[in-house]
């Protein structure tokens, strides 16, 4: 009988909680009509008018090699791309289906280019699989929330047989976890209504998972979707229990813990602009300083983040991406330190900014400075070993001014007379305990 083996999953997190930061790749036949990877549920797109899609999908300006340099760059640790999205187009040469890149103008596997690309690069590899599939015959569609022809009776599931296509993204799984050497992540999406555990054959489908890729951590979607948290949360994990909860578009206010109290690993999954997919018209793309920021709030709360990239037709990041990305890569290379490796700290949460911690090293990222030297509240004076500017390494000295002597059990760090801080998006010192 299946047990949960406490030590064998903390073994298998490790890295991804000390990586902390990775990149999300959305990417597909929907990046051809560039209206959002759901762009066939939403317009209640017929089978025969997307196909045209697959007709026409060459991605000539495709390099992995490209884009993982660029993770790499932005301090990003590991990287998950969608092999098989809703739409059931596979980036991967899958031998059941025809509806996969081989079969376009592409003429290749891409999820292939993809893993070696990321590999080359040191980063962990993670591969994205959609439950749903709106292109297999035997996927419910009239009648499904989600389903393209959810509102056409004439598309009834009569003669849809739900346990052959269980096989069949049974077997597609068994392929990525076979056909592509070692994969550290898996990213199921998603779960909703009855659709959900069991009926996806779950408990099967992690033991064969787990038996071909034995430290590959997997989340939880298999049981909920973004707005839950699963069993592992509810301290009753199931064969088929997520590793890490998936808040989607938004960052918890204070962190997961799991119903006993105890801290969890989860990670939000955020977009750049407003769509996971390429889309033509979504300009509102979030400056890379607030997301920077965000990064360090999800660190400071004990998860990860994952930032997505929503590669065009032709297989190049929106200008947009790439700007981020080197802000994330000017700030993660003096800064990094405070995020790799980081968790919560049990002090309270600085006005200011926010703080991170690793052992007896605390990070505090200043936002805004302050009048006067900076309060370290919850530091006392004689727990402090050294101040060092983290990006610079130059020493901060701990104040001794007559300015807060009313206040003799907080440390204070002196930032010096210039009221402008040197990194106007987070400044970061690093506060070494005794």
């Amino acid at each position: 009988m299946w047990q949960f083996d406490r030590q064998a999953y903390e073994k298998r997190m490790a890295w991804f909680t000390q990586a902390r930061f990775g990149m999300f790749l959305h990417w597909g036949l929907y990046s051809i009509p560039a209206r959002g990877e759901w762009v066939r549920s939403t317009e209640e797109m017929p089978e025969e008018e997307y196909m045209k899609y697959f007709d026409e999908f060459n991605p000539v300006d495709y390099d992995p090699r490209k884009w993982a340099r660029m993770a790499k760059e932005a301090g990003m640790k590991y990287v998950v791309m969608t092999a098989k999205h809703h739409d059931g187009f596979c980036l991967f040469d899958s031998q059941y289906t025809d509806f996969k890149a081989t079969n376009t103008k592409a003429g290749r596997d891409l999820i292939r280019e993809y893993v070696d690309a990321v590999r080359a690069e040191g980063l962990k590899v993670g591969l994205y699989y959609s439950l749903l599939d709106w292109h297999h015959p035997d996927f419910p569609q009239y009648g499904d929330r989600n389903a393209p022809m959810r509102n056409h009776p004439e598309c009834g599931n009569e003669n849809r047989h739900f346990e052959r296509y269980v096989e069949y993204f049974h077997n597609q799984v068994r392929e990525l976890c076979t056909n592509y050497g070692k994969i550290d992540l898996l990213w199921f999406d998603f779960s909703y209504d009855d659709m959900r555990g069991e009926k996806w054959g779950a408990s099967e489908l992690i033991g064969m998972v787990r038996s071909l890729q034995p430290d590959v951590i997997i989340d939880n979607r298999l049981e909920v979707s973004g707005e839950g948290r699963g069993s592992l949360w509810a301290c009753d994990p199931k064969p088929y229990h997520g590793d890490f909860v998936t808040p989607e578009q938004m960052i918890p206010p204070e962190g997961i813990r799991d119903v006993q109290g105890n801290p969890m690993a989860w990670e939000s999954c955020l977009t750049m602009n407003r769509n996971w997919g390429y889309c033509r018209t979504d300009h509102l793309f979030k400056p890379g300083s607030l997301l920077i920021r965000k990064l360090v709030e999800c660190v400071s709360k004990g998860g990860n983040m994952i930032l997505n990239v929503g590669p065009d037709a032709r297989g190049n990041f929106p200008k947009e991406s790439v700007q981020i990305l080197q802000e994330f890569a000017a700030w993660m290379k003096k800064n990094g330190e405070s995020i790799y490796g980081c968790t919560f700290s049990e002090l309270p949460k600085p006005e200011y900014g926010r703080i991170t911690q690793r052992g007896k090293n605390l990070y505090f990222h200043i936002y805004e400075n302050t009048i006067g030297p900076l309060p370290l509240i919850g530091v006392k004076p004689d727990e402090v070993k050294a101040i060092r500017a983290v990006e610079s390494g130059c020493e901060i000295p701990v104040s001794h001014s007559w300015v807060h002597s009313d206040y003799p059990d907080t440390c204070f760090a002196d930032l010096g007379p210039d009221p402008v801080l040197p990194d106007p998006v987070d400044y970061v010192i690093r506060v070494e305990l005794k």
